[in-house]
Parts: C-alpha cells; structure tokens; sequence
C-alpha cells in the first residue's frame, strides 16, 4: 500500500510550492485532500502525479497544479459562497469545501455528479450542494456567488455566469477553442470588469446553451 499521505506532502512541496502556488491556505488544502480517493481505484498509485488523469465519461481530473493555480486565484475567504461548474470525480469540490463557507456545484453528467457525492460524504464535507445540468447557464436561483470556477472550456465567458457573480466577485475559467485555451480571471467590481489573461491550458470542453455543442445535440 502506498504512503499516500506521503506522497501528497511531496505533491505539494514539489509541484505547488516550487512553482510559486504560495497561498498558504491552498496549500493547506491541497495537502489536507486525498486525493487518491477521488481517481478509480487502479489509477490510485498515479493520483499524486504531475498530470491530469482519466475519471470516466471522457472527462478527466485535473492536474495537481492547475487545480491550486485555479483555487488561488479565486481567493477565497471563509465566509465566501461558490459557485463550481464541473463537478466531476468531486476533488476541486473538495478542496473548495476546505476554503469556503458553502460549495455549490454543477454536473452535467448525472454518474460523475454522484459519485462525487458519495466521495465527498464519507469524507464528511456538508457544505456542498451538488447540481446535475447544464453548466453553462450556471445556478441563477443560488445566486450571487463570490467566486465562480469553471473546469472546462468555453469559446467565451458565459453570460450567466457573469450575470450570477457578486460584486467584487472573481470568475476563473479557461477561454478558447477545443484544443488550445488559456486560463483567465474576470473580477467585477460593481459595474466594471477586469480581464486578467493568465496561462495556456488544455481543458475538456463545456458543453451547454452557452458553451460548446453537446456531441449528442442533433
């Protein structure tokens, strides 16, 4: 059996610490995390790597790094009330539920949204409300929300999702086309908007009214 609580520690020293993640409440997160419990069970020995790794629907989970580059720039508080719009295996969940007052989040698909349920009660986490639908649109009766992230890609910035961010809220999402994105941060500070362009990524794509065309749209 692997020392996973070693191997998270290493995790967290080698690929968050060293590239300049110095938040020191994300990297409390990322290091209070398992994150071996939210990959299939044959891919656990491989959880703690440097990359990105499958979780079933053609979605994946995403790379150590980028999940604490993402929460970073969020900047949560405690008190704050998020907004996460796939779900997937439940690991970005979990790390936000570590920082946030309360975690709503959205899944398109209805498997992944409950096993990421069940992950994320035996973990003991209550303060996260799990969604199955259409990302895109977002969740307008919850909303305001502090801090919205996106873990999947759009060809632009939905319009209900900044429509349902608070003032002084953030938005971080990956922007572009299919195959090349990059990773940006919107800010809204009453009626006024920053854009804040951050680095290339590759992220499966949100499908939905306001992203991609789902594949099994006719």
């Amino acid at each position: 059996m692997p020392d996973y609580d070693t191997l998270r520690a290493r995790m967290v020293r080698d690929q968050l610490a060293a590239r300049n993640i110095d938040d020191p409440a994300v990297l409390a997160a990322m290091r209070a995390v398992p994150r071996h419990f939210f990959v299939p069970e044959h891919l656990q020995k491989a959880a703690y790597r440097d990359g990105p790794l499958p979780i079933g629907n053609n979605q994946t989970i995403s790379q150590p790094y980028i999940v604490a580059l993402m929460t970073e720039m969020l900047l949560l508080k405690p008190g704050d009330v998020v907004l996460e719009i796939g779900t997937g295996s439940g690991y970005q969940t979990a790390v936000l539920c570590e920082l946030a007052r309360y975690v709503y989040s959205l899944e398109r698909y209805p498997e992944l949204g409950e096993g990421a349920a069940a992950r994320l009660a035996r973990l003991g986490y209550d303060n996260v409300e799990l969604h199955v639908g259409d990302g895109s649109q977002g969740l307008p009766d919850m909303a305001p929300f502090d801090a919205i992230i996106v873990t999947a890609a759009a060809p632009a910035i939905p319009g209900p999702l900044r429509a349902q961010l608070a003032d002084g809220g953030r938005l971080v999402l990956p922007i572009g086309d299919r195959y090349q994105q990059v990773l940006q941060r919107v800010r809204r500070d009453e009626e006024r908007w920053t854009l804040e362009r951050l680095i290339p990524v590759m992220f499966v794509p949100l499908y939905g009214q306001h992203g991609f065309r789902p594949p099994d749209d006719p």
